[in-house]
């Protein structure tokens, strides 16, 4: 895991396991995907405590990356709007573009102006919230990274994901128009595999960095 390579402790939590009640010994917060929205709770019960703690992080600026899933809850507790199965489908290698809040952005920075990342989502933030600085879209949808105070950012799409991970995806049950196979997919992110793991290599040492210079402040205060 490239943040132990950073020199951090990594304390891996299913949120159905439970979830810390604080992050006050913590440096920093990554909170993942799933197939849920961020309001599922008869679902996935721990999901209120996860918006209680992202609400905490942003409150306190923590450093959090929010993937997917994560990126969507922070939106909504943060006064953005996200739907369900809406919009286009993005599934597999998708470039994404930055802005010139992304291209300057210690994180998104390392994307250059455009870069391959892998997607698989359909549920997608319509609306940031007021505060959100918009840092990355693709060519369907708009939001895919923002940024809220200096040091919380909310991703659509997943830098912890490589091409040979796609071969445990499942191909589509109902396939829609436009749906491609797995097979295909995991071509399309192996002509790119390089890139793609440079960049997102790239974004997760930025994130590093926030969590030292965090940190550092916590431990002078």
């Amino acid at each position: 895991m490239w943040l132990e390579e950073d020199g951090f402790a990594v304390d891996a939590v299913f949120g159905g396991n439970g979830l810390p009640e604080s992050l006050d010994d913590y440096a920093g917060l990554v909170m993942l995907g799933g197939g849920l929205m961020p309001e599922d709770d008869d679902r996935a019960p721990w999901l209120a405590q996860e918006r209680a703690l992202a609400r905490a992080a942003i409150d306190a600026d923590l450093p959090t990356l929010g993937i997917c899933l994560g990126g969507q809850i922070l939106a909504h507790v943060a006064g953005g709007e996200v739907r369900r199965s809406f919009g286009p489908k993005e599934r597999g290698s998708t470039v994404i573009r930055t802005s010139d809040a992304g291209r300057a952005d210690l994180l998104l920075g390392g994307l250059g102006d455009a870069a391959p990342m892998i997607e698989n989502h359909q549920d997608m933030i319509t609306a940031l919230p007021p505060a959100a600085v918009l840092l990355g879209s693709s060519e369907a949808i708009a939001n895919q990274a923002f940024r809220l105070g200096a040091r919380v950012y909310g991703l659509q799409f997943h830098p912890e994901v490589c091409a040979e991970d796609l071969l445990r995806w499942e191909e589509p049950t109902d396939p829609a128009p436009g749906d491609r196979s797995v097979a295909d997919l995991v071509a399309d992110a192996r002509a790119v595999d390089e890139q793609n793991t440079r960049t997102s290599r790239a974004l997760v040492a930025g994130f590093a960095a926030h969590m030292r210079a965090y940190a550092d402040e916590r431990t002078t205060r």
